[in-house]
């Protein structure tokens, strides 16, 4: 039950859900193994998180009406939960608009919350180019190519406002990858070229120690990628 792995609350962010105050939930457990995921006990030891309650959600977002414009649920990643839809719905009930983060993996429950109205906005994650060999550093090995690949082509052909990000980490993620990202995807709303941060913990230790691309690499792989996307930033 996926109120029951709530395992995190942001009570007040500006820089998760563009345009908006939001509050952001985490929810605990993924199918994917990111080896930069800093969120290495959500991921791997949800369970001896503490969970925060509906009841103190319900206080919560009671409270901030009126000052709060938005929810982000992200993880983790929520879509491995059936009753998603419900944790949505009920946010929606508070009259906020919702963000979800998501690795793209579900496609059907991707479509059935756009469908319900239950999504305004999705942050999918490209980790690579969509190519099964690659995927599997991150996916541990499942078939979750064609899933995103799906996923992706969902948000592209929908009404809802989203975007496509990528960490472009040393090693994992490369110029030449991005660029073919950027064919794969090219017609997007937006897409960003996220900073690889080296956190005290990853869930792969070993980079912990490895340096990021300078910001200027970055940027001058904007300038090569954003006449495929309506908009294209670097996030540090």
């Amino acid at each position: 039950m996926i109120f029951e792995n709530i395992k995190g609350v942001i009570k007040t962010s500006l820089i998760d859900f563009p345009g908006k105050i939001a509050a952001v939930l985490f929810v605990g457990g993924c199918n994917f193994r990111c080896p930069y995921c800093y969120n290495v006990d959500v991921v791997l030891t949800p369970s001896q998180l503490p969970t925060v309650s509906q009841e103190e959600l319900f206080k919560f977002f009671s409270s901030r009406k009126g000052w709060l414009d938005g929810v982000v649920v992200s993880g983790g990643e929520p879509t491995i939960y059936p009753d998603l839809p419900q944790l949505l719905g009920w946010i929606k009930e508070f009259g906020y608009a919702v963000k979800l983060d998501t690795n793209g993996s579900d496609p059907h429950m991707l479509q059935s919350l756009i469908d319900g109205r239950l999504v305004d906005y999705v942050a999918l994650d490209v980790k690579a180019p969509l190519d099964s060999s690659r995927y599997q550093v991150f996916s541990q090995g499942c078939d979750g190519v064609e899933k995103i690949r799906a996923a992706a082509e969902i948000l592209m052909s929908s009404n809802i406002s989203y975007e496509f990000r990528t960490t472009v980490v040393p090693g994992l993620v490369s110029r030449e990858d991005v660029l073919q990202i950027a064919q794969e995807l090219r017609g997007a709303q937006r897409y960003y070229l996220q900073q690889f941060r080296p956190e005290p913990r990853l869930i792969d230790p070993g980079l912990v120690s490895v340096r990021p691309y300078p910001l200027e690499f970055l940027y001058e792989l904007r300038k090569e990628v954003s006449p495929y996307f309506k908009i294209c930033k670097v996030r540090a």
